[in-house]
């Protein structure tokens, strides 16, 4: 009966980075900062890409994508962050903290999917140009979307199901921001065997897969952009893949950077610092990487303001008519 008890363990207590109460406005504005940047940024790419019909190509069909899970991504951190803060209180529900940890799980997957699709595009436009409209059809991109949400909700539901087999003791305090999934686990007062196992084997299969296939994919690039005679041809086609090798370099090295520094450090909060990187800062990158070296995007964005420049001016003019 202990152990059907504890199980029913009703809330847990994030820790966040500073429990200095002089240090709380502060980590409040910086992270209120760059969830508004993330999410303006991030909506904008896809307000270009959709309203722009020079940009209905399957590359910023996949970068849209890509900049709806960023939003995701970071809304389901940041903003409990944000009220615990506000509230002056660490508590988060069992219940909300599975939920966390599915969605969190969920956006990170399809992130990485992403990435390796586009990855896959530049492939293919590079390596094999004459056959790209033949192979990237609409409907092949829909279906490479389709499965990466498919497999990356099969992978979050297997771990939250994983979760709820394990007993808590009571008072559990997670030194993180977040509900992140290893912090959890290591906090059961039940044997966390399977769910180790689970979780290594999901981030061999989820994580070094797709980024094998990045790298075959670049390496392959790589060898093409050599083989073209001019310099000029050259440039022209690695300022094609510049943006995603940038953002792919990013997203991979904070990531392996966040669990190899956990690996040889036993500070938690250290841990929880660095996963600001892969988990905030590198979605609120994704749009100034695409859009700064980018000229379709930058020339999308500023047809997108000029429109909608355009038409507040006429509707103030339309206010001021008698």
């Amino acid at each position: 009966m202990g152990t059907e008890n504890d199980t029913r363990i009703s809330e847990f207590l994030l820790l966040g980075f500073s429990e200095d109460p002089e240090q709380q406005p502060l980590i409040f504005g910086l992270f209120l900062s760059m969830y508004l940047v993330t999410v303006l940024g991030n909506l904008l790419i896809i307000l270009a890409t959709i309203s722009d019909s020079h940009l209905h190509t399957p590359m910023y069909f996949f970068l849209s994508n890509l900049s709806f899970v960023d939003m995701c991504f970071t809304s389901t951190t940041v903003p409990k962050m944000l009220v615990n803060i506000q509230t002056q209180s660490k508590v988060i529900g069992f219940k909300s903290c599975i939920a966390q940890m599915h969605f969190f799980l969920l956006f990170s997957v399809v992130d990485i999917f992403l990435l390796t699709i586009m990855a896959y595009d530049r492939f293919v436009a590079i390596c094999h140009p004459l056959h790209y409209t033949v192979i990237m059809k609409p409907w092949f991109c829909v279906w490479l979307i389709l499965v990466s949400w498919v497999v990356s909700m099969s992978h979050a539901l297997l771990q939250s199901l994983m979760m709820l087999r394990l007993s808590f003791c009571t008072d559990v305090k997670i030194p993180h921001f977040f509900c992140e999934l290893n912090q959890v686990v290591h906090r059961a007062c039940s044997e966390t065997f399977l769910n180790d196992v689970v979780i290594y084997f999901a981030t061999v299969l989820l994580a070094g897969c797709p980024l094998t296939g990045i790298l075959y994919s670049y390496s392959k690039i790589v060898s093409s952009i050599r083989a073209i005679s001019s310099a000029q041809g050259k440039y022209k086609a690695f300022s094609t893949c510049a943006s995603h090798l940038s953002v792919v370099s990013l997203f991979y090295g904070t990531g392996f950077g966040v669990y190899l520094s956990s690996a040889v450090t036993q500070s938690s909060h250290s841990t929880a610092t660095a996963s600001v990187m892969y988990s905030v800062v590198t979605p609120m990158l994704n749009p100034f990487i695409y859009s700064l070296r980018n000229k379709d995007i930058k020339n999308a964005l500023r047809r997108l303001c000029e429109r909608e420049t355009v038409k507040a001016s006429f509707v103030l003019r339309l206010k001021k008519c008698p």
